[in-house]
């Protein structure tokens, strides 16, 4: 099917985030994984979230549920992947973070959260304009009045394809290559994954849909939220033309 048409349950159907990309995941070298990144992603969130329960959609393999846990605060997630999941079970403390199996722009859970957030570009995980105003939606429904969403994305990098070109390599390295293929006019791209296990090398792909910052607020809008911050990086650095990814919070009115 086009990839315009592809829901999130697509992306663990066809194994991106199955068992073996499950069991890959955490051994990514990319930065998002370097402890100073995941600090600060933590202090981020646990600031906003205060004393109150945060609900992480798309929490995959805890990367950052399980340490923002260890912060003492209450983190419940969704996720569609069970592998991915099986993964968090298996880390320190994992077991003690509950997580619903189900599509998180869709899937509800009991009670009321001061945060609910989507990190490395998840939101783009749902490959249709229908399902991120959805994920929007489930987000500010599952909020208590002045809870605040967040999400961490990427500005799409048309700006490094020639005229005629669909395709950019954003990693080359002796273990990984990394190349994005795009259909601009659809708002869509493939993301190709080459990782080198033993002496050759694995190719995992996956549909998204790349959305710009603009078109968000309009979503949180459409949900009743509001833009309360914009930072080009979890340090609040500011955003500007020249940021490759955004850090953005909405606000759910107080009443």
């Amino acid at each position: 099917m086009p990839d315009s048409e592809r829901t999130a349950s697509d992306m663990t159907d066809e194994g991106f985030f199955g068992e073996r990309g499950a069991e890959m995941y955490d051994q990514s070298t990319g930065e998002e994984f370097e402890p100073g990144v995941i600090e600060a992603t933590v202090d981020f969130l646990a600031g906003l979230a205060g004393s109150g329960r945060a609900l992480e959609l798309g929490i995959g393999t805890g990367r950052i549920a399980q340490p923002l846990s260890q912060r003492g605060v209450a983190v419940h997630g969704i996720d569609l992947s069970q592998p991915m999941v099986d993964q968090l079970r298996a880390k320190p403390g994992g077991e003690t973070i509950g997580v619903t199996i189900g599509d998180f722009s869709t899937t509800r859970v009991e009670g009321s959260f001061a945060l609910a957030y989507l990190v490395f570009n998840t939101i783009e995980n749902l490959v249709n304009q229908e399902a991120q105003v959805a994920c929007f939606q489930n987000a500010a429904a599952h909020l208590e009045p002045g809870g605040r969403f967040v999400i961490e994305c990427a500005i799409p990098d048309l700006r490094r394809l020639s005229p005629g070109e669909r395709t950019v390599v954003f990693d080359f390295s002796d273990e990984h290559w990394g190349i994005d293929t795009y259909d601009v006019a659809n708002q869509g791209l493939v993301s190709h994954h080459f990782s080198r296990v033993g002496q050759g090398f694995e190719h995992s792909a996956g549909p998204f849909r790349y959305v710009w910052p603009s078109e968000l607020d309009l979503m949180a809008r459409i949900a009743g939220m509001r833009l309360a911050e914009r930072w080009s990086g979890w340090g609040r650095e500011p955003f500007t033309s020249e940021s490759r990814k955004h850090i953005s919070v909405w606000q759910k009115p107080s009443a």
